[in-house]
């Protein structure tokens, strides 16, 4: 019993002064707080996105009133609150402005909390106590100082806390994401998927967000980098959470990846079909004039998988400028032939250049036909010119309909 009594004599105390401390932090904070009815406009807003919460919401409000204290700078602290448990009281309780939104979603509930903020600067963060607010003070100075238009926390370049964050995310789902957003749209960044983040208002304005779901904080990346806004990170440290993950690795995962392609055509259709008509014309070429490469020659069946190449080739190619006009993405194709195809193709342009093709194809087909009748209908010989002009025809025929789909959907927008 003696042995166990100054343990409790030491944590009375400690919980005591935390407490106090805490007292302490809400009576400096009296002052720059601005709650819903106030009449003072916030220099900052603070916004978490709360789904069952109620574990950790208080630490995290805690965290960002020492913030506040360490700014001094007007805020308010918006949750955007869509929990059946304890979260929206705790978070009133600790003077934040409770929304509910009207649809479910992760990047729904920021994006209906940013039409509610009133701050000139926007901080943002998940309230299981990951990210320590704490730290928004060094994010909040390269916004506020123009270095930066949106400054984030950068948690792998920071400390991740033992059980924080699983090796899966780490090592291989973060920074592959972060990789395709870099290479993608240019972030420049070393993890894309942090959730701590101040921007201006300007900044929000200039990114055009309409995602629902996780992959919300792909999209903000993605159209900052399109906006050519600056971005800059700081090393934070990144904690362990409260209360259940709602987060679903792989599902999650994929709606990022497919999220970046689709908005991507570039990348997604535009070099692939290049690529692949490129490879497909210069085995053909090296097929019909019979080259030899390492004293190797192609054949007609050489010409046959060059035939399918190339054809194939233009119609990823086609999919990627249908695309670009269709679904207005965030990166558009900056490559040589889409920029050409969409500034100064027009319909007749391009039936015009397929009918000429097919035609050429057609009118060799024609005569080969002639001689086959002539023959007798006997077995003419497959020749690679014959592959040549069949392939002139179907790439002539994919010409003519894609100019004239371009055209109906490049009207209808």
């Amino acid at each position: 019993m003696s042995t166990n009594q100054p343990t409790t004599d030491a944590v009375e105390p400690a919980a005591e002064a935390r407490t106090r401390a805490e007292a302490h932090t809400d009576a400096d904070t009296s002052d720059l707080l601005v709650t819903a009815d106030s009449d003072r406009t916030p220099t900052l807003s603070v916004i978490m996105p709360t789904l069952n919460e109620e574990d950790g919401i208080g630490e995290c409000l805690h965290r960002i009133r020492q913030a506040v204290v360490d700014l001094q700078v007007p805020t308010e602290i918006v949750v955007s609150d869509s929990s059946t448990d304890r979260t929206p009281d705790i978070a009133r309780d600790h003077g934040a402005i409770v929304v509910e939104p009207d649809q479910p979603g992760y990047g729904y509930a920021y994006r209906y909390a940013f039409k509610r903020a009133r701050g000139d600067y926007i901080a943002i963060g998940d309230a299981d106590t990951t990210y320590d607010f704490t730290e928004l003070p060094k994010l909040y100075a390269l916004v506020e100082s123009g270095d930066a238009d949106m400054a984030m926390g950068s948690r792998l370049n920071g400390e991740i806390k033992p059980g924080a964050m699983p090796p899966l995310h780490r090592y291989i789902g973060n920074p592959l994401l972060t990789k395709f957003l870099n290479v993608f749209y240019g972030a420049g960044v070393s993890d894309a998927h942090s959730g701590m983040r101040v921007f201006s208002r300007d900044a929000l304005e200039e990114m055009d967000l309409q995602t629902t779901g996780m992959e919300f904080a792909s999209e903000m990346i993605m159209e900052a980098g399109a906006s050519d806004l600056t971005i800059r990170e700081e090393p934070i440290t990144y904690h362990e959470r409260e209360g259940d993950a709602t987060i679903e690795s792989f599902r999650d995962g994929w709606r990022h990846v497919r999220f970046m392609l689709l908005n991507a055509p570039g990348y997604l259709f535009s070099v692939p079909g290049f690529l692949l008509t490129i490879l497909g014309t210069l085995i053909m070429g090296v097929a019909h004039f019979d080259i030899s490469l390492g004293g190797v020659t192609l054949g007609t069946h050489s010409m046959i998988g060059g035939s399918l190449l190339t054809l194939v080739g233009f119609e990823v190619l086609a999919l990627g400028v249908f695309a670009t006009v269709a679904a207005d993405p965030v990166r558009k194709p900056s490559d040589p032939v889409t920029t050409w195809l969409l500034d100064r193709v027009q319909l007749e342009h391009g039936a015009s250049v397929g009918a000429l093709v097919a035609g050429v194809g057609g009118i060799y087909m024609l005569v080969m036909f002639g001689r086959w009748v002539s023959s007798g209908f006997t077995q003419l010989p497959l020749l690679t010119t014959n592959v040549l002009a069949l392939t002139a025809i179907v790439f002539g025929l994919e010409v003519i309909f894609s100019s004239f789909f371009l055209s109906a959907i490049g009207e209808s927008h």
